[in-house]
């Protein structure tokens, strides 16, 4: 698990770090992964994607058009504001889900209630400091928040699919379709999804290899094994991660009030999933 929180912590640094169009980014590591995936797929899982049918295709279908929209307002958002504030707010997705949950009735404790409180507040925070910095700032926030309402809708029609599919067949076919996705809007926008420098394409590699394989394809595997609650906590230690990461790399360091509003969406998060623990049962899920 720790391995795979390193590797996404990687995906916002080196995507910011590139000179690609930011539509083509979010295409090329999906439809990579798709391409590095096919021999496993369409070898030992030939069967089993013949016999996708019904309900079962629609939700991983469905779960690679909102993985689309993640990766187009996300990436989209680390042109526009800090690695930090993009990665905070794009993982605020539990948070949505959670918050969807309320909406729908169900009931809480106490700790996910302040939890929720809390995250916001710090959003309002981050975006706050960012409006003072640039209207362009608080655009990439917008993004990113929601890239991060379309990871939630991701994760909820991902479990779904995952109820009764294996991590390699559900991960080729939400890999392929969002890349099918992303390809048409890179069409539709104009932006070119060819021509890059050498040194570009070597980075669209190394996103591809750790973040995309290394990173969310790892963690579908674990949500099939590992407790959600414990996976979703790892997550949040990408917020820290990325943001090391983007100051070495990149040299960015966010004002301090900044930090001071993403310590308190972390926090806000880590309540949410810590109250939330007992509130949903995990589904044994096939495993490769």
């Amino acid at each position: 698990m720790a391995v795979a929180v390193l590797a996404v912590s990687l995906s916002g640094p080196l995507m910011a770090a590139m000179v690609v169009p930011p539509l083509a980014i979010a295409f090329w590591r999906n439809g990579l992964a798709a391409v590095a995936l096919a021999p496993v797929a369409l070898g030992g899982r030939r069967e089993e994607l013949r016999g996708l049918r019904g309900g079962q295709l629609r939700f991983i279908l469905l779960s690679g058009v909102t993985l689309a929209v993640h990766f187009a307002t996300w990436v989209t958002s680390l042109t526009l504001t800090s690695v930090a504030s993009a990665t905070a707010l794009v993982c605020l997705q539990l948070v949505w889900i959670v918050a969807w949950q309320l909406l729908r009735g169900e009931r809480f404790g106490g700790l996910v209630s302040t939890g929720l409180v809390l995250a916001f507040g710090g959003v309002l925070v981050v975006s706050g400091v960012d409006f003072t910095l640039s209207v362009r700032a608080l655009v990439g926030d917008m993004l990113a928040l929601v890239g991060g309402i379309a990871a939630a809708a991701y994760t909820v029609l991902g479990s779904r699919a995952r109820q009764s599919v294996t991590t390699t067949t559900y991960t080729f076919v939400c890999y392929g379709s969002c890349a099918l996705v992303l390809a048409v809007a890179c069409l539709v926008s104009g932006q070119d999804l060819a021509g890059y420098p050498a040194p570009q394409w070597g980075l669209l590699l190394l996103v591809t290899g750790t973040a995309q394989l290394l990173g969310h394809s790892v963690l579908n595997h674990l949500l099939a094994t590992t407790s959600p609650m414990a996976v979703s906590l790892a997550l949040l230690l990408e917020v820290p991660g990325a943001s090391i990461l983007a100051a070495v790399i990149l040299g960015q360091q966010p004002p301090a009030l900044a930090l001071l509003g993403l310590g308190v969406m972390l926090g806000g998060m880590a309540l949410v999933v810590v109250g939330n623990r007992g509130s949903a049962t995990l589904t044994e899920a096939p495993v490769d």
